[in-house]
């Protein structure tokens, strides 16, 4: 298999049934991802998601080419920034400067978080990690679900269709499928 698709979760894509599922989290994201890439060696993953829009600008599908860790916080311990992780010499993720930039975490974002991206998911910063490590192409798509705010529940249920048929149009754009 050349390309794999992966979602966090099946309720992101419905009527969608081309996707392998991570599950949410960075660390189910990596377990799983590796479980994938081990069994089928694809060239390329190819993740969508939703987000909150740290940008209240953003709006739709956007395609993201920068990750970071916004959770990892070892601020009073060592003199690093937030998202820079001890001892590890990987703590950005840059495919290309042209794209948005993701910030992945280990929580539900309803407010202000302290590292500047675009967006923020759960799961991108650690699929880009192991396709990084695995020397296979990522890219990743995320439909604007909320605004990463207290909004943010009701919102992301509404609009998970939403994304989804959005998607589904942007494949045929870019010619993916």
């Amino acid at each position: 298999m050349n390309r794999i698709f992966v979602a966090a979760l099946k309720e992101e894509t419905p009527n969608l049934d081309f996707f392998y599922y991570t599950g949410v989290g960075k660390i189910n994201a990596t377990y799983n991802l590796t479980k994938i890439i081990n069994r089928y060696k694809p060239r390329e993953i190819i993740n969508f998601g939703t987000a909150g829009a740290i940008d209240k600008n953003l709006n739709g599908i956007i395609e993201c080419t920068k990750f970071y860790q916004r959770d990892m916080d070892v601020t009073k311990l060592m003199n690093l920034k937030i998202g820079q992780t001890p001892f590890d010499n990987i703590n950005e993720i840059v495919n290309s400067e042209n794209g948005y930039s993701c910030g992945s975490g280990d929580s539900f974002v309803t407010d202000q978080i302290p590292i500047k991206v675009d967006i923020v998911d759960m799961e991108a910063y650690a699929l880009a990690k192991v396709c990084k490590l695995e020397k296979i192409n990522f890219r990743c798509f995320k439909f604007i679900s909320d605004n990463a705010d207290n909004a943010a529940s009701s919102d992301w249920i509404e609009n998970c269709e939403k994304g989804a048929k959005l998607f589904k149009q942007k494949l045929k754009e870019i010619t993916l499928l």
